[in-house]
């Protein structure tokens, strides 16, 4: 069985404190309290009291290490050591309307800006997907390697859909339009986090979206990376995080997945 680090340690300490509150309020998730945030777009009390346990226990183990968060925003710690990335319920709007499919998702980003650890949990299944650079990606004690597929014709792709007041839906049009006849199949699960997380596993073979927040993918990038696979922006480049797009496959697949939506770009 593989031993992360102490860090990790922390990591799923926190995620697992955080997790048992939110499947209570999500078996009740009728009866929860919510604050509007955007013109489609709830954040719930669930999902600021997970983040307020995650930042306890995070602040608790490294005290002197800042957060960029979801809910809180950027928390400033020292400059000279790493800071976590937090997002307490990635795929709100899938728990608000009580569909089991969300995570908790954590990640260590250093002083670079490089991304050394990562985790993402599902509460539900009890499934810890982890990171850290150069020691593999994994799902509790398995190994998790990118889909082997190399053919398009026979690959499933995830995706993000944009929706009211979030995206281009235009430009995600242009990119459908290219992507879908060429593939076995699209999904749209409702959770990015899950969905790179699942690409590492090889449950997906690919996953594009765009508009997302560094909170919403730092944890799977490096989980797909460290699974043997690749992450860029929609050119190819090394710009995802700062461009906010996002191209994820094993190296075949994204090379052709990146000639189709490069090409529907144009």
């Amino acid at each position: 069985m593989p031993s992360h680090s102490g860090l990790l340690t922390v990591m799923e300490r926190a995620a697992r404190k955080a997790a048992p509150r939110l499947r209570r309020d999500f078996n009740e998730v009728q009866h929860l309290q919510v604050s509007r945030k955007g013109p489609a777009d709830f954040v719930s009390m669930a999902d600021q009291r997970a983040e307020r346990t995650l930042f306890d226990e995070l602040k608790k183990a490294r005290p002197d290490w800042g957060f960029l968060m979801e809910e809180a925003g950027e928390i400033e710690g020292d400059p000279a050591k790493p800071r976590w990335i937090v997002d307490p319920l990635d795929g709100t709007s899938n728990f608000l309307h009580g569909i089991p499919h969300f995570a908790i998702s954590i990640a260590v980003q250093e002083p670079t800006g490089e991304i050394t650890s990562g985790l993402v949990y599902q509460p539900l299944t009890d499934e810890s997907f982890w990171a850290e650079k150069g020691r593999g990606a994994w799902l509790q004690d398995q190994r998790l390697r990118v889909s082997s597929r190399r053919s398009l014709d026979e690959a499933l792709i995830a995706t993000g859909i944009p929706f009211k007041g979030h995206g281009d839906m235009a430009q995600w049009s242009r990119i459908f339009g290219a992507v879908a006849p060429e593939i076995a199949g699209i999904r749209r699960f409702g959770s990015a986090a899950l969905d790179l997380a699942w690409v590492a596993g090889g449950r997906y073979d690919g996953f594009w979206e765009a508009g997302l927040k560094p909170w919403d993918v730092a944890a799977g990038m490096l989980l797909v990376r460290e699974a043997g696979g690749f992450v860029t922006d929609f050119r190819g480049g090394d710009r995802a995080m700062e461009r906010g797009e996002f191209l994820a496959a094993n190296d075949a697949l994204h090379s052709r997945l990146h000639k189709l939506v490069a090409g529907a770009l144009r």
